[in-house]
Order: structure tokens, then C-alpha cells, then sequence
């Protein structure tokens, strides 16, 4: 069975989608190792998810619907987590001005469900609109197009694993809800290239923009929790170079292969 998924034509770009995405998981749960590498990367890793946000994910829902329909969306995004944490769920309990810092089991607990809910989300989007790509555009672009996705997932894998590690108690679970996260790539061009001939991509790009308003939440709110525990010129500056390194590998990707 695997080996007749592997065979398939076009699963190779969300295949690697999928590798890529994981790498970069790994590779951020490797760097919150020490305690005293997790002081930076956690603060890191969020700034690199609002870069993913804002320089990736915003900027290509503007060219699909364009600025006002994409702004929209992204504050629709973001207003549905804020008011899911407010009414339903504590998404960030952490927040609250009672909050006993010194009490925490983990330092960003409350974040998992909503980060593996929107990673998982964006994920199954690439991984769709990889594979839709094959079925369709000039061999220019079916090369070009999956690995700038790839080197999309890089940075929102470090910003997962990262983060996630910072929210669950130990290692082990860390890993397994990234590889379910990131696993979603692969799930979504099995049934894009199933499915696409009948549905098409464009309605992939609503979702997309709730995704980008969801993740923007919470990296704001890593960066602030960070903010409450270490002061303000820690968690600004790693934050600040993981918005820098998350908008350089973007916009430079996109750039390469216009």
C-alpha cells in the first residue's frame, strides 16, 4: 500500500512537504533541549510563526482575494480564538493578571490544542495545494511551487516543535502531535489530487486566511508570555530574529522561483 502511494503521480511534492515539515519539527524541539536554549527558542519560535503569518501567509491571500477580503479574514481568525479563549476554552490562561507564574507545569500551557488545530489545518492546505499543482500548471511551476512550499514549512516546523515543547509535558508527546500536525501535508495531497479535478483550489484560500489569523494569536501571546516571565528585552529579541528569519526564508523563496 505504501509503496502504490509512493508510485503515485505528484505525491512526491507533498511528500517532501511532509519531510520538510517534520525536519523543522525535530529541529525545534532539539533547540528547547536545555533549559537555557528553551529561554530563547521559545520566544524565537513564536516570533518565527508570526513571520509565518504575516510574510507568508497574508501576502499570498492578498494576491488570491486581495487586501480587504484577506484582512478580514485574517481578524476573523484571530477574533474566533480570542473569543474562543474568553468563552470556551482558556486557550492562554496564562494571561490573566492572578496568574501564578511559578505554579506552571508547562511554560506555554493551554496552547497545544489550538497550535495543533490550526498547524494541522495549514498543513492539510499545503499538502492540497502542492499536489493540485502537479495536475495542472507548466513544468516550470510544479517544480518551482513545491519547493517554495518547502521551504515555507521549514520555519512553521522549528515555530511547531518549538512551541509545542513549551506546552506539553514531556518530549515524546511533543513529537507525536508534531508529526500528526505536519502528517496532515501529506493527507491533504493524497485527497487534493483525488478530489481536485471535482472541487478545484480556490476555496482552500478562506481557510487558509482563519489559519493566519489563528497562528498570529498565538504567537502574539508566546511572545508575551515570555515577556511576563524574562522581561521585555529577551523575549523581544529573539522574537524580533524569529520574525526576521521567517520573513527572509518566505519572501526569499518567493523571490527564487517567480
Amino acid at each position: 500500500m505504501s509503496f502504490v502511494l509512493v508510485q503515485t503521480p505528484g505525491i512526491a511534492a507533498p511528500a517532501l512537504a511532509t519531510v520538510v515539515g517534520l525536519g523543522g519539527a525535530a529541529l525545534g524541539l532539539w533547540l528547547t533541549g536545555l533549559r537555557r536554549r528553551a529561554r530563547v527558542v521559545v520566544p524565537f519560535s513564536a516570533g518565527v510563526l508570526l513571520g509565518v503569518a504575516l510574510f507568508g501567509l497574508l501576502p499570498e491571500l492578498a494576491v488570491e482575494l486581495g487586501w480587504t477580503t484577506s484582512l478580514i479574514l485574517f481578524a476573523a481568525g484571530y477574533g474566533l480564538l480570542l473569543a474562543i479563549n474568553r468563552y470556551a476554552y482558556p486557550v492562554c490562561p496564562t494571561c490573566a493578571h492572578d496568574h501564578d507564574h511559578n505554579a506552571c507545569t508547562t511554560e506555554l500551557h493551554g496552547f497545544a490544542g489550538p497550535l495543533i488545530a490550526a498547524a494541522a489545518l495549514h498543513s492539510f492546505l499545503d499538502g492540497w495545494s502542492v499536489a493540485t499543482v502537479q495536475l495542472t500548471v507548466p513544468l516550470g511551476l510544479r517544480v518551482a511551487v513545491p519547493l517554495a512550499v518547502a521551504l515555507h514549512k521549514l520555519p512553521e516546523g522549528i515555530a511547531l516543535g518549538g512551541i509545542l515543547r513549551a506546552a506539553v509535558k514531556s518530549r515524546a508527546a511533543a513529537l507525536g502531535w508534531c508529526l500528526l500536525a505536519e502528517g496532515t501535508t501529506l493527507a491533504g495531497g493524497v485527497l487534493g489530487l483525488a478530489m481536485a479535478p471535482h472541487l478545484g483550489t480556490e476555496w482552500i484560500t478562506y481557510p487558509l486566511g482563519i489559519a493566519a489569523g489563528w497562528l498570529f494569536y498565538l504567537g502574539f501571546h508566546a511572545v508575551d508570555e515570555e515577556w511576563k516571565r524574562r522581561g521585555a528585552g529577551p523575549a523581544f529579541a529573539s522574537a524580533l530574529a524569529g520574525v526576521a528569519g521567517a520573513a527572509v526564508i518566505q519572501r526569499g523563496a518567493e523571490a527564487l522561483f517567480r
